[in-house]
């Protein structure tokens, strides 16, 4: 093998990369814009039907400096971890003989 072979291959390979990327998040762009325009006539659609009347379609959009306000306001307003009652129930239940806590079955005897 040359190294004009292997170098030839991985721009190619570089190349092809580059455009499957490409095309990935030109489709992502469309799939999210054609997404907000259905959501935003579905939104529209519920308002007519409840009876409010929209006048203009920029009382719609919703800027994402209130989208962050919103979501940060609801992440602080959940904690991180469950909250717990500081009740313990102890229950006591009678088993048959389990082998799985028994130490002999964890020795390991050698045989000399």
């Amino acid at each position: 093998m040359e190294l004009s072979e292997v170098i030839s291959q991985g721009v190619a390979i570089a190349i092809t990369g580059y455009i499957i990327v490409f095309l990935a998040l030109v489709m992502l762009y469309y799939t999210f814009s054609i997404l907000a325009k259905a959501l935003a006539r579905n939104t529209k659609r519920k308002l007519t039907k409840s009876g409010k009347t929209i006048t203009d379609e920029k009382e719609l959009h919703i800027s994402g400096e209130v989208i962050a306000a919103i979501s940060m306001a609801i992440f602080l307003s959940r904690e991180l971890h469950d909250k717990e009652s500081d009740v313990l129930t102890i229950k006591r239940i009678s088993k048959v003989y389990s082998p799985w806590n028994s130490r002999i079955y964890g020795m390991r005897f050698f045989r000399r």
